[in-house]
């Protein structure tokens, strides 16, 4: 026996001592699978020494005794008239990637056709003689490429195409030109032999024997003119079998365990009597047999334990013998399925704990933490693809055109039984607009992007936001492409992470996240035993949301946004009435209202996160955001101030009111430490509700670290002034330690542990980074806005000429997902200064750059103590910490 062929099967290996190389890629696993006792195929591998010098004449003896050994195994015979067995020829090259072909049905010859057809039918013996003839076409065309005879090559490829349109292979016959003639399969095996012998060497069908032997010399000589080759490529001969090749047979397909829920049980089909599933109606897997289901099971279970990932098999069983066909990796899988496998293997301690963490994308876990649409349920849906993923998932609902619509149509809705999901859908999202996120499935926007207010505040309340910018809405009717929809109508919105975004008319079926059962906190509970000194907090604006980001795995609160807790129904006509106030007295009594409502807000932050450090920002946004803007908001205010004040007042009061709020560029206008500065009192009375949250909660034995933040600070003096307070002649300012120190003596209590700080949102703040740190104990990046003031582009508007920037490589990315270089620097330098300064400054960012994994590395690197997030972003922003710590080590 030529000492360069190899035999393996289940009960022999090719020995160690035989080069891997040798075998090319394919024939490696061959024998990989034969070490591992499986029921393969057994065959021989002619390997790359020999493959591209073949002499027929000189192997013809060695091929003939390893096919008979291998006919022995399989029950058939090579060249048998009755039995015959077939062959398949795999070119096994040691490149990932190669252009040769999938060679099948070798043996099929004159002499063994008949009693091919007797076995498995005329009809399908004639097909699979059309299988074996495009294979050797694409041989030979590739030899006549080789040999510049382009004549005949193009021939070949002519040939090629009118067989793969009459195979289903390439498109329907009726796409060929008029003067093609596409096959016809409906003549005898025979038929098709006599016809296409002319292309292929003299004797090719005459018999099995000597079509194998024409095979191995054609594929040798293509070798040898190959310069893209270079001797690196094995061949390996094994025989086919079928599933319709007598009683007890069947074929099948199915996954080491559920690509969906991760459950540990085969999922997939087998079809009886059927060569593939080609047109077959299925059985469930585990319904094949005792015998055959455990054999499948412990093929799979240790094909998962070798490559550490899902499988997908390919088996036939023929004449009552199951054989492992094929065996691949799994592309449309979900991400709880491969961490259900992941963990699995660790707690059976196949990998280790590390391995778990470097095999998910931080970002995969977006599909874990959202609903998803069922596929099958979309099929009959009219639909529109586009858009900018706001905030990912999937959302069923009747669509609303405004807040107070959504607001009304869902009162209406619990009064009357009804369903009470609802999509809002508007041009752009503002402050008011809050209340009809959080209580809708998802938004649905025309305006902004992936930073615009509709996708941050979806992403914080866990809810699903879409940015179509080509959506016109007209009255009660919204447009989008050719999408048409009234207000009132379901729609269903699919925003997945990857790929491209939907809108359906109508309703599909959801699939929900299970976090417990999806092994999601398991996992979170694995990535946090990975961090060090870096920590991952939260945006929660609500008991509920801080206790959420908690089961995830937050450190506590990087950023409350008290601005939030105003837009509740019940609160907003009472803080509109506190900014029109003209009276002392009647400001004073708004805002001892709101002074309950706020300290009950942080008592239930604090209490939730007790432990953990907590960081509450005061008031930030412009004070215009909280008036009325249309006429049912005003009338409303003008209810609530007459029924408080027992005076009537006019639209034109109200009005009067608004407009001397109005600012012409609100974002750098009046808002944040400026309203402070303005109108002390409304800091003041967040703040006395801050202390009195924090020293009820030490008076119930809890452990309350509040940590006040003051927004949009640009020099020291700012924060120096609402810290520490100031008197000058005739006028004083009361600072928040005043403030501490005024409500601890009435309660005769001892000091409170509480820290003030700063949010970094402006350059001159970062540039003044040095100075600031004197009067504030942390740091806190607000990203969005130091984008903004960095760059110069509104987060809001920046998509309208983005991607004219993009088609020119003006800018890369999207900065409001991404940090921009400009500023990480300014980041870092606001770090590096503050620290100067106070060495045990505390630095984080808690904009919603910090659930990007390239940021999250950028923060850790930079010197910063943590990111803070939405919710539903804290396992990502974990993840990303836990990776970027294991490459460290």
């Amino acid at each position: 026996m030529d000492k360069r062929m190899h035999f393996f099967s289940q009960k022999e290996v090719i020995p160690g001592s035989v080069a891997p190389e040798l075998l090319g890629i394919r024939g490696r696993q061959a024998n990989e699978f034969a070490e591992l006792k499986f029921p393969i195929l057994p065959g021989f591998i002619i390997d790359t020494t020999l493959a591209s010098e073949i002499d027929p004449r000189a192997v013809k003896k060695d091929v003939l005794a390893l096919l008979n050994k291998v006919a022995s195994i399989v029950g058939k015979g090579f060249g048998d008239p009755d039995n015959p067995m077939l062959l398949k020829v795999v070119i096994s090259s040691n490149l990932v990637i190669t252009n040769y072909p999938a060679l099948h049905n070798f043996g099929l010859a004159k002499p063994t056709i008949g009693g091919f057809a007797n076995w498995v039918g005329k009809d399908f013996a004639a097909h699979e003689v059309l299988f074996l003839v495009r294979g050797m076409l694409k041989i030979e065309e590739r030899i006549k490429e080789l040999e510049a005879n382009s004549k005949l090559q193009a021939e070949l490829a002519g040939q090629l195409g009118l067989l793969d349109r009459a195979l289903g292979i390439t498109g329907p016959s009726n796409e060929l030109k008029k003067e093609e003639k596409p096959v016809k399969i409906d003549k005898s095996a025979e038929f098709y032999m006599d016809y296409y012998a002319r292309y292929f060497p003299q004797g090719f069908f005459d018999s099995a024997e000597e079509q194998i032997l024409i095979t191995l010399s054609e594929i040798s000589k293509m070798f040898q003119m190959d310069d893209q080759n270079d001797n690196d490529t094995a061949l390996m001969i094994s025989p086919m079998v079928y599933g319709n090749y007598g009683k007890d047979s069947c074929s099948g397909a199915y996954f080491s365990r559920n690509v969906v829920t991760g459950e540990k049980t085969l999922q997939g089909s087998f079809f009886r009597q059927k060569f593939n599933e080609g047109g077959a109606s299925g059985q469930p897997i585990e319904k094949i047999g005792a015998a055959y289901l455990k054999e499948l099971q412990r093929i799979a279970w240790t094909l998962e334990d070798r490559f550490k990932e899902i499988r997908q098999i390919r088996f036939t069983v023929e004449n009552g013998k199951l054989w492992l066909i094929e065996q691949r990796l799994v592309d449309q899988k979900s991400t709880q399925a491969d961490i259900k496998l992941l963990l699995d293997l660790a707690k059976r301690k196949i990998i280790d704990n590390a391995a778990v963490i470097k095999s998910i994308e931080p970002l995969r876990l977006n599909e874990i933490l959202h609903p998803v649409i069922d596929p099958s349920t979309i099929k009959e849906l009219k639909g529109w693809k586009g858009g900018i993923a706001g905030a990912p998932g999937a959302a069923i609902g009747r669509a609303y055109f405004s807040t107070d619509g959504l607001l009304e149509a869902l009162k209406v809705a619990q009064q009357k039984g009804e369903d009470t999901r609802f999509v809002l859908v508007v041009e752009s999202s503002f402050a008011e607009d809050v209340k009809a996120i959080e209580v809708s499935t998802g938004v649905l926007t025309a305006e902004g992007g992936y930073s615009a207010h509709a996708s941050v505040v979806a992403r914080q309340y866990g809810k699903v936001s879409l940015v179509a910018l080509g959506m016109k809405i007209k009255g009660k009717t919204a447009v989008l492409g050719n999408l048409t929809f009234k207000e009132g109508d379901y729609i269903t919105l699919n925003v997945p992470f990857y790929g491209e975004s939907n809108v359906y008319l109508g309703t599909a079926r959801l699939i929900e996240p299970d976090p417990k059962e999806s092994g999601l906190m398991d996992f979170i509970a694995l990535s946090k035993g990975f961090l060090k000194k870096f920590h991952v907090r939260c945006n929660a604006d609500t008991p509920r949301d801080a206790a959420l980001a908690l089961s995830f795995g937050a450190d506590g609160v990087g950023l409350c946004r008290t601005e939030h807790m105003f837009f509740q129904a019940e609160r907003i006509n009472v803080f509109r009435e506190m900014l029109l106030s003209t009276d002392p007295k009647d400001r004073a009594r708004a805002l001892a209202k709101l002074q309950v409502m706020q300290r009950d807000d942080f008592y239930g932050i604090l209490k939730v996160m007790a432990g953990k450090e907590v960081t509450i920002r005061l008031l930030d946004s412009p004070l215009h955001e909280f008036m009325p803007h249309n006429d049912d908001e005003i009338q409303s205010l003008i209810n609530h101030m007459q029924k408080v004040r027992k005076v009537k007042i006019s639209k034109a009061e109200i009005v009067a009111g608004v407009e001397a709020l109005h600012e012409f560029n609100p974002m750098l206008g009046h808002r944040g430490c400026r309203i402070a500065v303005s109108y002390p009192e409304i800091y003041a009375m967040q703040v006395r509700a801050i202390f009195e949250a924090a020293y009820k909660l030490r008076s119930e034995k809890i452990d309350a670290r509040p940590e006040i933040m003051i927004p949009i600070v640009m020099n020291a003096s700012e924060l120096k002034l609402i810290a520490y307070g100031k008197k000058i002649e005739g006028s004083s300012y009361t600072g928040i330690v005043d403030i501490e120190e005024e409500l601890r003596n009435q309660k005769k209590a001892r000091p409170l542990e509480y820290q003030i700080g700063t949010m970094i949102e402006l350059p001159a703040a970062a540039l003044g980074a040095g100075e600031i740190a004197k009067y504030g104990r942390f740091f806190s990046f607000g990203t969005n806005d130091l984008t903004q003031t960095t760059l110069g582009i509104s987060r809001d508007d920046f998509t309208a000429f983005m991607p004219d920037y993009t088609l020119f490589d003006l800018i890369v990315g999207n900065p409001f997902s991404t940090l921009d270089s400009r500023v990480m620097e300014l980041i870092a330098l606001a770090t590096e200064r503050g620290r100067l300064t106070r060495p045990d400054l505390v630095c984080g960012l808690c904009g919603e750059h910090g659930a990007n994994p390239a940021n999250v590395r950028f923060c850790m690197d930079a010197g910063l103590n943590y990111v803070s997030c939405s919710p539903y972003s804290v396992p990502i922003a974990l993840l990303a910490v836990a990776q970027a710590e294991l490459e460290r080590n």
